[in-house]
């Protein structure tokens, strides 16, 4: 297959795309002919040089030329003699990168560092040359691409090159950017390689090169490199794809008509607007096509409105809603809320005059540049905005999103270079960014604030991003103000308060990892589950099996005998007592009593489901009192559940806050874990009443409890629960 073959941008794409790039394939075939003849340009430059140099001055008209000289002559006489596999100069690799970087506005240093960027790693110069020729910066930039040598790495040798390569980009972006057009560059001429070779570097680009590129925000190199990909591993797909473009572009073109509608509209209502007919890449024919089927004329584009200001972007998509009919479910405001990739537009569709629906993009020309370039088109992040030395060893930098800094984070702690790239792939391979604003943590923890995670994460993910390894501890959350187990997935803008254990006694359960969706909560979780028995922080001996399941006694079944001086009066001469064992009733809730048979009357709480259940088949309630009401120095029996979040030890810690409350536990009880959540069931008995309240407050003082109530039937409405 040859490079030609492979490339959707050469000159033989169908029309609109082949018009579209036709400057950029002449820019490079010019400097192919110049590196070959090696001749002078004008204005001192070399002639190879000549076209990045006019492409830069567009983007910079006052940049400093010089510098790129020195570095291409130094690229030059470097490279001489070293030949790349498609037979040409090896230096115009170094070129057409620079070119690729130029086009998106890239600024000189950024460029000075493309030229250099392989001649550490493939010729006799050393860093220490570039840094005492052009300075520190490039130097940072050239070594942050420059691989790491097999014969010293191995098999590692590419995973922690990708390493070095995102830690470098986390102290300047622009890293990540040359490498970005070197990958473009070399995907543009893969078709002198063995098809087994063209197979593993295309997955590794789709892999790892594409998603970044998608992160950072440089569509236009992800889009060719998609292209590119596509065509190498679906062969057929990108055949089929590239016919059905070939065979529309010879047709008249519906979006050309639109266009021109909105042109006149956006004309009359005064709007200042360039609008455009943007075509789709084939990536994004073929997705629409699988979408929807039979492809229309429409399907192949979109159309592209520019304008100057962020208040026109909304005129203008005014105008276009009152003059044409919209397909509301296609509105996206990405002005008001910017994509996490720096990405701003206005979308919404229109239907035509027959019916086509045309996709619109809305955004001012400074936003076009960003979705076009991303990072790139920052410039330099680093550079004093007034004119000041920035403080030495500080780069507070703008453009550094928070999925690299998580990925940053958790690849500190993965020494291991197949589990970094297993890692790498499974995080660049989540989609989106979500903001949550956090709260809760344990003590010394970081303070409250927004933390920003992929789309799709959960509670769990979003603990361990705030916490590290101290997340082993979290025992639930409650997600804009509700109690919500580990697992509940989060959305853009939720408040997130995280429920955290006092010490390090809990750990995260297996479970854990099917709920984590980033590598960071994914390796911490399975380092501590991996741990050998009795090594994790702060563990306890190995507690002993619950007792078996006590229901608690019906309406009416024989309760224990109960301790005297507790005793209930019913207004039914001649009549026992007895307190029921469904609701434990004690001093002073409100009771009312039914009598049973054999002439005794059941005492129940007021609110207890079974009281309602009694009187609603026609049972008639019987007054009861107290005959004691004073609280202090009675035991009694009380029933309470403790409804917590699951957790290691908690049977244990609920055992221990009892027995200090001087309780002691008649049965126990404990429902099977349900969504993270338990349910314990304890009957005690207290040896005054009047500590009711204090023992069920030490209850839900428990990590991982949320709720403690008195027992009924269920969960009674109106239980006694301590906050």
């Amino acid at each position: 297959m040859s490079a030609e073959a492979t490339d959707p941008e050469s000159p033989d794409a169908p029309g609109r795309r082949r018009a579209r790039h036709r400057p950029a394939v002449r820019g490079l075939r010019r400097i192919g002919r110049a590196a070959l003849l090696g001749t002078a340009g004008r204005h001192g430059l070399p002639d190879a040089l000549e076209h990045v140099a006019k492409v830069h001055r567009r983007h910079h008209p006052d940049a400093d030329l010089d510098i790129l000289s020195k570095a291409y002559a130094l690229a030059e006489s470097s490279h001489r003699g070293q030949m790349r596999k498609s037979g040409e100069p090896y230096i115009t690799h170094p070129l057409a990168v620079t070119l690729i970087l130029a086009e998106l506005g890239a600024e000189t240093t950024t460029l000075t560092a493309s030229l250099l960027h392989d001649t550490v790693e493939d010729t006799e110069v050393t860093l220490d040359q570039v840094r005492e020729r052009f300075g520190s910066e490039v130097c940072y930039l050239v070594d942050g691409v420059t691989k790491l040598e097999k014969v010293d790495y191995g098999a590692a040798a590419e995973p922690e090159t990708f390493r070095k390569m995102l830690v470098a980009t986390g102290n300047d972006v622009r890293v990540m950017s040359i490498k970005l057009a070197d990958r473009l560059h070399n995907m543009r001429t893969l078709g002198v390689m063995r098809p087994e070779k063209q197979a593993r570097i295309a997955k590794v680009t789709r892999d790892v090169l594409i998603p970044l590129a998608e992160r950072l925000g440089v569509q236009a190199l992800k889009t060719e490199l998609e292209d590119l990909v596509f065509a190498i591993l679906h062969p057929e797909e990108y055949a089929t794809t590239r016919r059905l473009v070939a065979e529309h572009s010879v047709r008249p073109d519906p979006l050309a008509a639109i266009a021109a509608r909105v042109r006149t509209t956006l004309d009359e209502a005064r709007i200042p607007a360039e609008v455009l007919v943007r075509p789709r890449h084939f990536v994004s024919v073929h997705r629409v096509r699988l979408a929807r089927g039979e492809l229309t004329g429409a399907d192949l584009g979109r159309l592209l409105v520019l304008v100057t200001e962020d208040a026109d972007c909304y005129a203008v998509l005014g105008e276009l809603h009152t003059c044409f009919t919209p397909v509301v479910s296609e509105f996206k405001d990405f002005i008001a809320a910017p994509k996490f990739n720096l990405y701003q537009s206005l979308h919404t569709a229109v239907s035509g005059e027959f019916g086509q629906i045309a996709e619109t993009l809305i955004r001012t020309h400074q936003m076009h540049r960003v979705a076009e370039a991303g990072v790139i088109a920052l410039g330099n992040p680093y550079a004093p905005t007034d004119g000041s030395d920035a403080p030495d060893g500080e780069r507070a930098d703008p453009t550094r999103p928070g999925w690299l800094s998580r990925l940053l984070e958790w690849q500190r702690t993965t020494p291991d270079p197949d589990t970094f790239w297993t890692s790498l792939r499974d995080d660049l391979a989540q989609e989106g960014e979500i903001t949550v604003f956090c709260t809760g943590g344990p003590p010394g923890g970081p303070a409250d604030g927004a933390i920003g995670l992929p789309a799709g994460a959960s509670c769990v993910d979003a603990a361990y991003a705030r916490h590290g390894e101290a997340a082993h501890c979290c025992l639930g959350a409650r997600v804009n103000g509700r109690l919500a187990t580990l697992a509940t997935v989060l959305h853009d803008g939720d408040r997130l308060h995280l429920l955290m254990a006092p010490d390090s006694a809990t750990g995260p359960a297996p479970e854990w990892l099917d709920h984590a969706r980033t590598p960071a909560a994914r390796l911490a979780i399975s380092r501590w589950l991996s741990r050998p028995p009795g090594q994790e922080s702060g563990e306890r001996p190995q507690e002993p099996p619950p007792p078996g399941p006590a229901a608690c006694p019906g309406a009416g079944a024989p309760a224990e005998p109960t301790p005297a001086g507790v005793l209930a009066v019913a207004d039914l001469p001649g009549a026992s007592v007895r307190l029921a064992g469904c609701c434990t009733p004690v001093p002073p809730d409100n009771v009312t009593g039914f009598a049973v048979r054999g002439g005794t009357v059941t005492v129940h709480r007021a609110l207890c489901p079974v009281v309602a259940r009694m009187a609603a088949t026609g049972r008639q309630p019987v007054g009861v009192r107290w005959r004691c009401t004073d609280r202090t120095g009675h035991g009694c029996r009380v029933t309470l559940l403790a409804e917590a979040f699951s957790r290691p030890h908690l049977l244990a810690d609920l055992t221990e806050a009892i027995a200090a409350q001087g309780a002691a536990v008649v049965s126990a009880a404990v429902e099977p874990p349900h969504e993270q959540r338990v349910r314990h069931t304890y009957t005690l008995h207290l040896p005054n009443v009047a500590g009711l309240p204090s023992l069920m407050r030490a209850m839900r003082e428990v990590p991982g409890v949320f709720d403690v109530l008195r027992a009924g039937r269920g969960r009674p409405t109106g239980a006694l629960r301590v906050r």
